[in-house]
């Protein structure tokens, strides 16, 4: 049985775990207020543009250079392009394990196709990097405000290679954010372009549709990442700060449990002192 001493001085390390966990969940919250701001500004220009996307190529098909495209070619997914987005740092609960489950789940899904990887955040880059997956870019150690710059940089040559052919198709996978307990995998292919609109509206284009897509569509996956990006922060910060909140209750229990038992082993030598004299 331990001593009073001991259990002393494991309450006192306890509250000083549980002074740090409380401290880190008010900073998760401060910066996920910041970060649910920016995603709930993003996201309608973001849904919009790829409603857009969907309803040029639609018309685009029927222009007579639509197949000299890239943008609009459909091809067998023998090569595939990921971009997969994890967290930095953990303490976030399954916030990466469910990220990287996700994506075994996405390799499994494609046993034919040769995956590349555009691998955001250190979690990730370092679980790929130990099992020799083939990586064609790292982007660690971004900050909790990125700006548009850094999502264009992420984009880059994934469409550059969708451009020359040497890629099928492009993914992208993140956790969305819904609430402070909810994030919600996501999986979007953003190329090759598909319809999604329920009923295609009939615009007027001044401009050819094969022209605008030239211009718009490399602009539309720049969106698209940095939207993910965003999501992503705003996820971790709500997991890191649901789990730190956890690791205060836990060890608040801990530390009445811990005080029972130092009261009992207390009153117990004071009865024996007692029954002594």
């Amino acid at each position: 049985m331990p001593s009073l001493i001991d259990l002393r001085r494991r309450i006192r390390s306890v509250k000083n775990t549980e002074q740090i966990t409380k401290a880190m969940k008010m900073v998760s919250a401060a910066k996920l207020r910041r970060a649910q701001e920016r995603v709930i500004a993003a996201r309608p220009y973001a849904n919009l543009m790829r409603e857009m996307l969907a309803d040029l190529a639609a018309a685009a098909q029927s222009d007579e250079r639509a197949s000299e495209s890239p943008w609009l070619a459909v091809r067998e997914l023998k090569r595939i392009d990921l971009i997969f987005f994890s967290s930095d740092t953990g303490l976030a609960g399954a916030f990466n394990s469910s990220l990287l489950k996700a994506t075994q789940k996405f390799f499994a899904d494609n046993p034919g196709a040769a995956i590349t990887l555009t691998l955001v955040g250190r979690k990730g880059r370092d679980y790929y990097r130990r099992r020799g997956a083939k990586i064609l870019a790292e982007h660690i150690n971004l900050p909790a405000r990125p700006s548009y710059q850094e999502a264009t940089a992420i984009a880059r040559e994934v469409i550059r290679r969708y451009r020359d052919g040497e890629t099928d198709a492009v993914f992208v996978l993140n956790n969305e954010f819904k609430s402070v307990m909810s994030q919600k995998l996501s999986v979007l292919q953003l190329l090759p372009l598909a319809g999604e609109t329920k009923e295609i509206k009939d615009y007027i284009y001044e401009q050819s549709p094969v022209d605008m897509l030239d211009r718009l569509v490399p602009r539309y996956v720049e969106v698209a990442v940095f939207r993910a990006l965003l999501e992503t922060i705003a996820s971790y910060q709500a997991a890191r700060m649901t789990a730190m909140d956890k690791a205060s209750s836990n060890a608040r229990d801990v530390i009445d449990t811990l005080t029972l038992n130092m009261n009992r082993i207390r009153q117990a030598a004071i009865t024996k002192e007692i029954i002594e004299v």
